[in-house]
């Protein structure tokens, strides 16, 4: 083929965010309902494509958090997630999408905006069966989310991100139960998170805990890296023979 013959193939570009909180202890992504074809009246993650050629990726991710939710982003964690280039993924084309991470605390009843009918948080585990179905390829974005973020809790200081400025270990490890899906023992936990130096810092006490006594407080410490790591139990049974010790 002559080099004046070939053109490149067009390719339109997208964000994409996987947005997990926790509400009522569970691990929730958010939902719109999208207002236009493709897949009309489906749900789907929040997204949309680049304003411009100048837009950087990043930008993009912001924009789109702000447009689609009404939430706020300055206290979001948003992490660049993967990226998705199926040549069939998208019925109006080849369509490719950045898909990124985003975690914060208590976040409130969001607003859909733009193209979106609805915006709602959906537990994750209705996603994860197929009980909630969702557009395009979405459900494997949610998926492969919520797998960063599990993995994540083990090696870095993540969890903090769901939390408030201030929290109990007690909270903290309700965080780790409602992303790795499974119960921790509270003792084994204590003793774990307190062996991870600068992890999280004492920030006084004052909170009731249920039984009338006041809650210590701790808020996150300078540390992102845990050493060692809090091991996912299933895990730990995979790695027990390397000497790897769960939770």
């Amino acid at each position: 083929m002559a080099a004046d013959a070939w053109s490149p193939t067009p390719v339109l570009l997208t964000v994409d965010l996987v947005i997990l909180t926790l509400r009522e202890e569970r691990l929730c992504v958010l939902l719109v309902e999208r207002g236009e074809d493709p897949f009309r009246g489906v749900l789907a993650l929040p997204g949309g494509f680049l304003n411009h050629a100048g837009e950087e990726i990043l930008d993009a991710a912001h924009r789109e958090l702000s447009e689609e939710t009404a939430l706020a982003t300055g206290t979001v964690h948003l992490e660049q997630l993967a990226t998705y280039g199926a040549a069939d993924r998208d019925p109006r084309g080849r369509v490719v999408s950045v898909a990124h991470l985003a975690i914060a605390p208590h976040l409130p009843e969001p607003v859909a905006g733009t193209d979106a009918r609805d915006a709602a948080w959906v537990a994750v585990e209705a996603v994860l069966s197929g009980k909630t179905a969702l557009a395009f390829d979405h459900r494997q974005i949610v998926a492969d989310g919520i797998e960063r973020a599990r993995s994540r809790l083990e090696f870095s200081a993540l969890a903090t991100a769901f939390c408030g400025e201030l929290f109990t270990i007690v909270e903290l490890q309700h965080v780790y139960e409602a992303v790795w899906g499974t119960e921790l023992d509270t003792r084994n936990f204590y003793r774990k998170v307190q062996a991870v130096k600068g992890f999280i810092v004492p920030a006084g006490s004052g909170r009731k805990s249920t039984g009338g006594r006041p809650a210590q407080l701790y808020r996150a410490g300078p540390q992102t890296v845990l050493s060692p790591p809090l091991i996912r139990p299933a895990l730990a049974e995979v790695q027990g023979n390397e000497g790897v010790e769960g939770l």
